[in-house]
């Protein structure tokens, strides 16, 4: 059972840093999400942990590989005898409006449960549930405009291409934004007229099922939706295998995506992996340095750096490095550290604490390579943040682009710092780098700044910006940084099946084998 009351629980307060969170407890239901019945789970025993104060605030048992064969069966089966699949668009995209209205009327329920469960502040989780309510009605007015094709002809028929739904989608989701990332996947799958079988991360998996809780009160086929939370090595891995399962979409980081991509092949089933970044943020002397160096803050150090597109890799032009680092720096270093809960907390705890060690051993090595750390760089020891897992913004000069902290992904408020000469320079040091994400650009000079974005090698490029969204513009990754597109109109087509039809329209037989 969860270690809450059946009334609203505060968790334990900091003093000194924040008031306390208070969040209810039929949001902490230790059941999961089973082919549309709510069940205790038989699986691994989950711990969730509040990132901010180290302690136990709920437990619940995960899904098991048998789990998931009775959501992948039981979903491939309500699709097809709830009419989901063959519902008329608008009909589907009925349910996907209430489903963004649930998510709007529970949005302080949401964000509240997330900061408890992530750590990230409640203006973040507000913010990502927003997002995932305007995503089910973008995906919904999507399926309602999203056309078949008449086809040009080339002969003496009528043709067209048409979409079908591909049956049971499987979404495994990250840990650093379960409910925009949550939505990403699930509006345009269901959108397509498939079911989805979803696996949140175990570190995070509340909020995941408190969105089924939604789509069920929306109206969502039984069945059509399952939460399972467990491990990946075996839920996530029965997902994947599992022989009915038409198409997985993954977010996570890159070895993992790798594996899931040689299963996927072996089955010759389409996959989308959205997967890890080391992306550049390059500033020029002619930028408008007081909006680049909040942009290049903004980009690296919110979400406590947990974030694909971070940019954690900061070139700087020559002639203007020591004085823009200079005040990156300072600034870096009055960012203030606390609980999500406070809302004066620009940096918040990290997922776990195995995670935020893992950060700093990191950085160790970097100093220990020849890095110069010039704000951060340890572990909070003393006051209200000893318990919690924190790490501050940390800011590193004197390192190669070729160096190892320049090339891993961290995923941690960890900032390089380093010099270029001019445009060519740039572009190759940018582009030296397993990864193709994002990358941001700062400068007065439009005309540059399309050059440079049409020359680094990055699905998204931000230009006197960073990591700004549209649920109606496409996102993806090059090189070891994913496969496939999320977001846009097309996003649908993603979880589609493409069949052509022909008519005839002549009066003649196929003139062929037709002999005196």
């Amino acid at each position: 059972m969860p270690l809450v009351s059946s009334t609203p629980v505060p968790d334990t307060p900091m003093p000194g840093i924040s008031d306390h969170l208070t969040v209810d407890a039929r949001d902490l239901d230790d059941r999961i999400f089973v082919g549309g019945h709510w069940e205790v789970g038989a699986g691994d025993l989950i711990e969730s942990v509040n990132p901010a104060t180290g302690r136990v605030f709920a437990t619940l048992h995960g899904a098991t590989p048998a789990d998931v064969d009775t959501a992948v069966r039981t979903g491939l089966r309500a699709a097809h005898e709830s009419g989901w699949a063959s519902a008329l668009p608008h009909e589907r995209a009925a349910v996907l409006h209430r489903i963004g209205d649930g998510i709007d009327a529970a949005r302080d329920r949401i964000a509240r449960l997330q900061t408890l469960d992530t750590g990230k502040t409640l203006g973040e989780t507000s913010a990502l549930a927003a997002s995932a309510a305007n995503t089910f009605r973008y995906m919904a007015a999507a399926a309602e405009t999203s056309d078949g094709t008449l086809t040009t002809p080339r002969g003496p028929w009528l043709t067209m291409s048409t979409h079908r739904p591909m049956g049971v989608v499987g979404a495994i989701t990250p840990w650093n934004s379960p409910i925009a990332s949550d939505a990403q996947k699930l509006a345009p799958a269901l959108a397509a007229g498939n079911a989805v079988v979803s696996k949140p991360p175990v570190w995070a998996p509340w909020v995941t099922l408190l969105l089924a809780r939604i789509c069920e009160e929306a109206g969502l086929p039984r069945g059509v939706l399952s939460v399972l939370p467990g491990p990946g090595r075996t839920v996530g891995e029965a997902l994947v295998r599992h022989p009915d399962v038409a198409k997985v979409t993954f977010t996570g980081g890159t070895s993992t995506g790798r594996h899931l991509g040689r299963i996927a092949a072996d089955k010759l089933m389409p996959i989308t992996l959205e997967l890890g970044g080391k992306s550049p943020t390059i500033v020029f002397a002619d930028a408008d340095l007081e909006r680049a160096v909040q942009g290049v803050l903004y980009g690296i150090f919110s979400s406590s750096g947990q974030s694909c597109i971070a940019g954690s890799r900061v070139f700087v032009q020559r002639s203007v490095f020591d004085a823009f680092t200079d005040d990156l720096v300072g600034r870096a270093g009055r960012l203030r550290m606390g609980p999500g809960t406070n809302p004066d907390t620009d940096v918040a705890p990290m997922i776990s604490a195995a995670h935020r060690d893992s950060v700093a051993d990191t950085v160790a090595r970097a100093v220990a390579d020849g890095a110069r750390v010039r704000c951060g760089g340890a572990v909070p020891v003393d006051g209200a943040l000893a318990d919690g897992w924190y790490y501050p913004p940390t800011v590193l000069t004197g390192v190669a682009n070729t160096d190892r902290i320049s090339q891993e992904e961290i995923f941690g408020p960890v900032a390089v710092v380093i010099p270029f000469g001019d445009e060519a320079d740039v572009i190759a040091q940018a582009n030296d780098t397993v990864y193709g994400l994002a990358c941001g650009v700062w400068t007065e000079d439009y005309r540059r700044a399309l050059r440079i974005g049409d020359a680094v090698d990055a699905g998204t490029v931000w230009v006197n910006t960073y990591k700004q969204f549209s649920i109606s513009t496409p996102f993806t990754g090059l090189r070891d940084s994913g496969l496939g597109t999320e977001k846009g109109r097309e996003a649908i087509r993603q979880y589609s099946d493409q069949k052509s039809i022909y008519l005839d329209r002549s009066d003649e037989p196929i003139a062929w084998g037709r002999h005196p």
